[in-house]
């Protein structure tokens, strides 16, 4: 593989996951400023220019007007808090068609001067199907919510569309990676490429609570810590573990505290490799980063009620992504395949 080629593909692909980061942030605001439906309809072309004048502005509005959200939850709302809410949702799907654009002229562009070889033709195939099948989840979404009583898009689809779109992240990131990467700079390390995988999983697990949290908006059920409302395990026998604020936000606290106990453990044992492999530079940054992530829900927690809490929350979204990362870069350092 002829790394020097492949550099700016990879770079291509390092910007694409940046922009996907990007993406998955604004729909966490989004989601937090319940600005999903404000767009009831769905025009990939002419949709990407919003209401351009006053008249234009009053249709959007009295469409709006017609679904449940605004009718149960935001029926006091004037045009001004309308186009509000209609920024965020605008400002989600265009960041959308932008990634398209740097996605597929690149790609072209890449074709056209033989930068993509026959092994890449499959994965980038991968890609776009992935990019393809998030969007489709993304309108799905939307769908679901005009026409009908629910007031927000359900959690569980929340959280299938915040999961589409991590894979995304990780397989963008992991093609760059590949032919990226020289291969003398990765290793076999069976011991740890098992437990990031453990770890891997349990964070999977995690962030789809997370997205519970934010769906459902479970952080409301208890705003104290370290107990919840008093008590290490509140009652959570009605509506299950789905649907249950309380047991929601119990598993999301409770999964934390496990992700930090293994990854001091992680740390530990990175430590014990060899000084000179990529793995042991790398050591430090997973607890960094997890200790930074529990503050930082913690500090989303408590401050519910204050006007900062959106920003505490994308903040902590974001570090919770760059754990997701910081593992899949650890693994692939740690997985070398022996020829």
């Amino acid at each position: 593989m002829d790394l020097k080629k492949n550099r700016p593909v990879a770079i291509w692909l390092f910007i694409g996951a940046g922009m996907i980061i990007i993406q998955v942030l604004l729909g966490g605001i989004t989601r937090l400023t319940g600005s999903g439906l404000s767009i009831t309809e769905w025009k990939p072309i002419l949709g990407a220019l919003p209401p351009m004048n006053q008249h234009d502005w009053m249709i959007a509005f009295e469409k709006y007007k017609q679904i449940a959200q605004y009718k149960y939850i935001h029926n006091y709302f004037d045009l001004q808090d309308f186009k509000s809410i209609y920024f965020w949702e605008w400002l989600h799907r265009n960041w959308a068609r932008f990634m398209g654009v740097v996605f597929i002229v690149p790609f072209v562009y890449f074709i056209y001067k033989r930068k993509i070889d026959r092994s890449m033709l499959w994965p980038m195939v991968v890609l776009f199907i992935l990019g393809a099948l998030q969007g489709a989840i993304g309108w799905i979404m939307v769908a679901s919510g005009v026409g009908t009583d629910l007031v927000y898009v359900s959690h569980i689809r929340l959280a299938t569309h915040f999961i589409a779109a991590l894979i995304l992240l990780v397989y963008v990131i992991w093609f760059a990676m590949k032919i990226s990467v020289p291969d003398f700079k990765k290793a076999r390390i069976p011991v740890v490429k098992n437990f990031t995988l453990l770890l891997l999983a349990i964070l999977t697990v995690q962030l789809i609570y997370g997205a519970f949290m934010a769906g459902t908006h479970a952080a409301k059920s208890a705003i104290t810590w370290p107990s919840i409302n008093g008590q290490f395990a509140p009652d959570m026998s009605d509506g299950g573990l789905f649907h249950n604020l309380l047991a929601i936000q119990f598993i999301h606290r409770g999964l934390a505290y496990i992700i930090t106990a293994l990854i001091i453990l992680y740390t530990a044992m990175l430590y014990r490799q060899i000084k000179s492999l990529t793995i042991y530079k790398l050591r430090n940054w997973p607890l960094i980063i997890t200790l930074t992530q529990v503050l930082l829900g913690v500090l989303t927690l408590v401050n519910y009620l204050a006007p900062s809490k959106i920003w505490l929350a994308i903040t902590h979204q974001f570090v919770g992504i760059l754990l997701l990362i910081c593992l899949e870069v650890t693994y692939f350092y740690s997985a070398k395949r022996i020829r």
